[in-house]
């Protein structure tokens, strides 16, 4: 792992709510906490001088307690100005899957990948999300209509963070 995909990372934490976060690939494992600073085991222990910077807390639901079960619907209902319409049972959220950067197009001269209205399918890509240089296509899930886009173009989204309501059908 380079040096400069850890900053990313850094960064990245850094700049959502979530209060911890590990990173394990070949042989190189990251753990990093906002409230406790940086560790890293193998190689890239020099890091562990960068720490990251305390954030006020806020309760990431999908990465916060997978035994508070109740956490992730507190917290849709705090975020979600709409939460009526995403209780209902013909609405489906699309969820981001990972930490990074949303965009609503594949580049800034392109037209969005889908507005309020457009008709989608399971496979269909309807926005990408950036993680560390790598742009992440992610696909509607299900088959419906874009009722709200309930992030901006550019916008650092967290894991499991809402980024659509379909209304299926």
């Amino acid at each position: 792992m380079k040096i400069q995909e850890i900053r990313e990372i850094i960064k990245l934490v850094d700049s959502s709510s979530i209060n911890e976060f590990t990173y394990e690939t070949e042989g190189t494992k990251i753990k990093l906490k906002k409230n406790g600073g940086i560790s890293a085991d193998n190689s890239a222990a020099p890091m562990q001088s960068a720490p990251a910077a305390p954030q006020a807390p806020q309760a990431p639901a999908a990465q916060a307690a997978p035994a508070a079960p109740e956490a992730p619907a507190k917290e849709g209902k705090a975020e979600q100005p709409s939460a009526t319409e995403a209780s209902d049972a013909n609405t489906h959220k699309i969820l981001s899957p990972m930490v990074g950067t949303f965009y609503q197009s594949p580049s800034p001269e392109e037209a969005a990948y889908v507005q309020v209205g457009t008709k989608v399918s399971a496979e269909q890509v309807v926005c990408i999300v950036e993680a560390m240089k790598l742009f992440n296509e992610i696909e509607a899930e299900v088959d419906g209509e874009i009722a709200e886009i309930l992030v901006k173009d550019g916008q650092l989204v967290e894991y499991g963070q809402p980024l659509f309501l379909v209304k299926t059908n």
